[in-house]
């Protein structure tokens, strides 16, 4: 069969999240949620995918007239040619090629093909609103499809297979919100490096990850984010959980040397944000997933100290008492409509 071969910098391709476009090895996915998407016809979708794995077993995830189809495996290393026609009806269809989780792995996307007599017609734009959210393997959707295991603990041998960002509070609070999202999540994170779970034993903080569009040295040269390129309305912050490991001293001490720089170097990075995004508003929060007030408070107090009118603390119902285990799907879409409740109060102006 005769296909015809689309490169992934044609204008048809449509694509959201913090992507490095720049690659000479194609478009490179970092983030989850990050996703193409373009309009074609018949019953033949293939995509070149080169893979670079760090932990647990990859995919990616296929969404066809924004409907999730599934999620195809990724080779550990090298390329992949991802077969996407099982989800094809043959009429024109727009398919969205998505990354389903963290910095796990990262790929490149390095060709698509179609049948030689498909129609091939420009992906849905943007829309205007833009979100963008910095969190932890909640906000990433870490787990989100063990939908018998609602909360409750999660399973020990799961190798990430479960994981899907189309099932992420972040993502469900972008659809609500017609909005497109930077989801700017790792699983395991802290706000400082050398606390939380991510990239043990020195641990990777926020810190060190927010301002990047590639942030892990083993997959090659780190490199800075231009954040010129997507100016957020609404930027959501949820980090303050993972902070406990190894030292739990908002629990322990709240009014300790560890608590106070911990509350100061927050404060500083959400003053950074301030300054990176004069004009957003700034939603402070964590998720509903096991973990002590003190957390909280802490937010909270920053929250007051900044005083600014753009700068808001959320809680959720079950905040920090919902679940021992990861969010699944059914509850992140309950998080992300409790959130989208509180922001549609914000006098967020959509149209700057």
């Amino acid at each position: 069969m005769e296909y015809l071969k689309l490169n992934p910098k044609d204008s048809r391709l449509v694509y959201c999240g913090r992507i490095d476009m720049e690659q000479e090895e194609g478009p490179l996915f970092v983030f989850p949620a990050s996703f193409v998407r373009f309009k074609m016809s018949g019953k033949v979708g293939l995509a070149k995918i080169k893979n670079q794995r760090d932990y647990f077993q990859n995919t990616i995830g296929v969404l066809v007239n924004g409907v999730y189809m599934g999620k195809l495996l990724l080779a550990d290393e090298g390329e992949t040619l991802i077969d996407f026609s099982g989800f094809l009806t043959g009429e024109l269809s727009e398919v969205t090629l998505y990354k389903t989780q963290d910095g796990c792995h990262q790929f490149h996307l390095q060709e698509l093909w179609v049948a030689q007599d498909a129609v091939v017609e420009a992906g849905t734009p943007l829309p205007k609103r833009r979100i963008e959210v910095y969190g932890d393997s909640i906000s990433a959707g870490e787990l989100s499809e063990l939908m018998d295991l609602v909360a409750s603990p999660d399973p020990e041998n799961h190798q990430g297979l479960p994981s899907n960002s189309y099932y992420s509070y972040s993502w469900f609070l972008a659809r609500k919100l017609n909005a497109c999202l930077h989801d700017i999540a790792q699983g395991g994170i802290a706000l400082k490096n050398g606390q939380g779970w991510y990239d043990g034993p020195n641990y990777l903080g926020m810190e060190s990850v927010y301002d990047k569009i590639s942030y892990q040295p083993r997959f090659g040269k780190v490199k800075n984010w231009d954040f010129g390129a997507y100016i957020p309305q609404l930027v959501i912050v949820a980090i303050g959980q993972n902070d406990a490991n190894p030292v739990n001293y908002m629990a322990q001490d709240y009014e300790g040397s560890q608590g106070q720089k911990w509350r100061e170097e927050y404060k500083a990075w959400i003053q950074q944000l301030m300054k990176l995004y004069p004009k957003a508003y700034i939603v402070l929060t964590t998720t509903i997933l096991n973990h002590d007030e003190g957390w909280d408070r802490a937010i909270e107090q920053v929250c007051r100290e900044l005083e600014s009118p753009r700068v808001k603390h959320f809680l959720y119902e079950k905040n920090g008492c919902g679940t021992p285990g990861h969010v699944r799907a059914p509850e992140a879409e309950r998080m992300a409509a409790q959130l989208a409740a509180y922001v549609a109060e914000l006098k967020i102006d959509w149209e700057e």
